[in-house]
């Protein structure tokens, strides 16, 4: 297993790994809005190029290159349906709403295989949850209307879960940067199948495939290789937790990048969320790296 890092780098990676998931959103919603690629391709360059920057790292790391044949299948299964699902999730939604739905998600999922798996869930930890989640449900549901397609929700709600999974996998890695390189090449078999089944045309342009290729290289397999360092030296439940400042982040840059609109809910759902994370996290030991 890898060696186990101090309070400060875990604090420090767990914070980079989540601004780059954040990052994801506003990069797929940037690249479909402008209609520079369809959302099939821009997964399709999103993870090929994923696999490839892993694949150069892994072999700078190790001098060598190889593929498990027995494992990781249902982890590369999961980043695949949740890429895939995430893509066409964001024909119509807006980039801030839409990581909210999809970590809301996380954060149920997580929460429910911990407490299956029987890791403790103590009563500060549920105030806390209670609290931030508290927080999601008022901003997802403003006092104003929102028009929302139920079927792009659900692909939303499919990747959270999907990612959910993968999260929680991620936590029995030994080799974080050879388990993910595995998980991305491994992705690309169930999106090239994906391509024979349902795809009759894509559209693709070069502004489209440079934003696929940053998600996929650098806030993706190097995001996802941070997260899977992280994972193993935190409970479920707090990484459950802690994904829950990613919708806040993407929120406050598609303000800043998409023109999506900051309003008085956003604000205050955005104290309770941060909140009910402190609540859950800060206590008198470092939970996080409990």
């Amino acid at each position: 297993m890898e060696n186990k890092l101090t309070f400060f780098w875990l604090f420090l990676l767990t914070g980079l790994a989540l601004i780059f998931l954040s990052a994801n959103s506003i990069l797929t919603k940037a690249a479909l809005v402008t209609q520079s690629i369809d959302a099939y391709s821009f997964t399709f360059y999103r993870i090929i190029s994923g696999a490839i920057t892993l694949w150069a790292l892994l072999f700078l790391k190790q001098k060598k290159l190889s593929l498990s044949k027995d494992k990781n299948w249902i982890s590369a299964f999961m980043l695949f349906l949740y890429a895939i699902t995430f893509s066409y999730a964001y024909i119509n939604l807006e980039a801030g709403l839409g990581t909210l739905l999809l970590f809301g998600i996380v954060q149920l999922s997580m929460i429910i295989i911990a407490v299956y798996q029987k890791e403790k869930l103590n009563s500060q930890k549920l105030i806390g949850i209670l609290t931030a989640f508290s927080g999601l449900i008022y901003l997802l549901f403003p006092n104003e209307e929102l028009n929302l397609s139920l079927f792009h929700c659900l692909l939303m709600i499919i990747a959270g879960i999907a990612w959910a999974v993968y999260t929680i996998l991620g936590k029995k890695s030994k080799d974080a940067l050879f388990n993910t390189y595995d998980n991305f090449a491994k992705a690309t078999i169930f999106i090239v199948i994906f391509y024979f089944i349902f795809i009759d045309e894509t559209v693709i342009s070069s502004y489209g495939i440079l934003l696929a290729v940053i998600s996929g290289s650098i806030t993706s397999a190097i995001g996802y290789y941070i997260w899977y360092q992280v994972l193993p030296q935190i409970q479920i439940i707090t990484a459950s937790i802690i994904q829950l400042i990613v919708p806040i982040i993407a929120i406050f840059l598609s303000v800043l990048f998409l023109n999506e609109q900051l309003t008085f809910t956003l604000i205050l759902s955005t104290v309770i969320i941060l909140s009910g994370i402190i609540i859950a996290t800060v206590q008198k030991k470092r939970s996080l790296s409990n």
